[in-house]
């Protein structure tokens, strides 16, 4: 199929292109919001060509997985035909019709209050996943490099070296110096602000500017800056999106009594000032607080001088992630992944998430070798083409082609993962962003305290692991008769 005929398969299976409100896209997913959830015909779309699985958890809401790149190309299309786009979870379209809108409202309503909260957190960052990848790659390799070509003021590196390094050096600062002020700009549009106010918002939080407020109010530490109670970063992420959130409402306020041939001078600069008092003096050491307290937590179990809890962290990581991915809870780690690579420039605990995916490869080549037993070649075929995807590190295919509809795999992928984990854990793997796993994986899992070299192999040796006891804990739980009919 071409990118037009799948979406005009998909929206036909979702009850045509009139039952449509908005749909748009995350790395691998095109995610559409319908006005009759009772038109989506679910057997339809897993039928067609082109799409791996879908998702559908909540009234008037459904995912459909089509695979990385080929989403986006889906959601343009969509736009093409007029659909509007709209972040997941902003189910009214401005200038829908009243009833859908109302609709989609209450669809919203019904979703667990824990969730919906992980979710936004989650939704705010998915357009910024391009920049978190290509960030922490640069900075993966760029640590590679220096351990593979040590320059020292006798020996320097090669001048090629260096030059490659800082132009990635420069890409990796581009982003990570500004985290805040792209979170602030996305939380933003999230939740109804201006952008652009967002993004100052969030950029403020990291200007020294602040340590100067903190020495005048006494909640500066001069001895040890790191722990003052404010300082410029505190709070980092988590106090961009909530003050953000805070902002919104009082630009919201403020525009509701401003003449209109004056919003445009004054409701900005009201806004900001009105925000950033409490923003810095209340949000910011608050949210500190938080942000301490998740360093800590991620130091007593990915962190932790004991092997054995280490170890015992990382199994358990690796094991309930993906049952964490199917049931929408995983969006709330963001803000944990966010914590942790602010503070350490590394994130210790995605390398043995990492390994879930590898768990699910092990599985499928158990599943696929009953399947060449009893002769289902229509299951082999669907593995064999989602195989590659899953070495590389993109396992929807296999999750939602495979191992998910058939129920005990699943699990029995994540239990093999969880040796990967607990090993990649126990070596103190880290890695320089999140999003990459599999075999791409290896070019971001280069931090730690055991060189980049050593973390790499390392994280192969995990990703092994998890491979071989999927594939046990699989070939163990599945008879053949399991798979002639599936």
């Amino acid at each position: 199929m071409t990118i037009q005929e799948l979406v005009q398969s998909i929206l036909k299976g979702v009850g045509g292109r009139q039952n449509v409100i908005t749909a748009t896209n995350c790395m691998t997913r095109l995610r559409i919001n319908v006005k009759d959830d009772g038109a989506i015909d679910e057997a339809a779309l897993k039928g067609l060509e082109g799409v791996m699985g879908i998702v559908h958890d909540r009234v008037g809401y459904i995912e459909v997985v089509v695979g990385p790149g080929k989403c986006r190309k889906c959601s343009d299309y969509c736009k093409e035909l007029g659909i509007p786009a709209a972040a997941d979870g902003a189910n009214m379209a401005v200038g829908g019709d009243w009833k859908a809108n109302k609709a989609a409202m209450k669809a919203g309503q019904q979703e667990n209050k824990l969730k919906s909260m992980l979710k936004t957190f989650g939704d705010i960052f998915v357009p910024l996943i391009p920049g978190v990848i290509a960030a922490g790659l640069c900075a993966g390799l760029n640590t590679l490099l220096g351990q593979l070509f040590p320059g020292t003021a006798d020996s320097p590196a090669p001048a090629a070296v260096t030059m490659i390094c800082a132009f990635l050096g420069l890409i990796n600062t581009a982003f990570m110096t500004y985290l805040t002020a792209w979170a602030g700009y996305r939380a933003a549009e999230k939740f109804g602000g201006t952008p652009i106010l967002g993004g100052m918002l969030g950029m403020i939080t990291t200007l020294g500017g602040i340590d100067t407020i903190s020495k005048l109010v006494g909640l500066y530490n001069e001895t040890q800056p790191l722990d003052a109670i404010l300082r410029a970063g505190r709070g980092g992420v988590l106090a961009a999106v909530i003050g953000v959130w805070f902002m919104c409402k009082i630009e919201r306020a403020v525009r509701s009594k401003m003449p209109d041939a004056l919003d445009i001078v004054f409701t900005p600069v009201i806004t900001l000032i009105v925000t950033l008092v409490p923003y810095v003096l209340i949000v910011m050491p608050i949210t500190g607080l938080i942000s301490t307290g998740l360093v800590k937590l991620v130091g007593l179990v990915a962190m932790s001088t004991s092997p054995v809890v280490r170890a015992i962290s990382g199994y358990l990581g690796a094991a309930l992630f993906l049952p964490m991915v199917a049931m929408g809870m995983h969006h709330g780690l963001v803000a944990l992944y966010s914590v942790q690579l602010e503070t350490f420039s590394a994130v210790y605990l995605y390398p043995a998430l990492a390994m879930a995916g590898a768990g699910q490869v092990g599985a499928a080549l158990a599943i696929y070798l009953k399947c060449k037993k009893v002769g289902n070649n229509r299951l082999k075929s669907v593995i064999t083409g989602a195989l590659p995807a899953g070495i590389l590190g993109v396992g929807e295919p296999l999750i939602y082609g495979v191992t998910l509809p058939m129920g005990k795999p699943f699990l029995t992928a994540g239990l093999g993962a969880g040796f990967g984990g607990a090993f990649v854990n126990l070596m103190q793997v880290a890695s320089t962003t999140w999003g990459p796993s599999g075999l791409l994986g290896c070019f971001v899992m280069t931090a730690g305290p055991n060189g980049a070299v050593m973390s790499v192999a390392y994280f192969v040796i995990g990703l092994v692991i998890s491979y071989i006891m999927g594939f046990l804990f699989t070939n163990l739980a599945i008879k053949p008769e399991e798979v002639a009919n599936v």
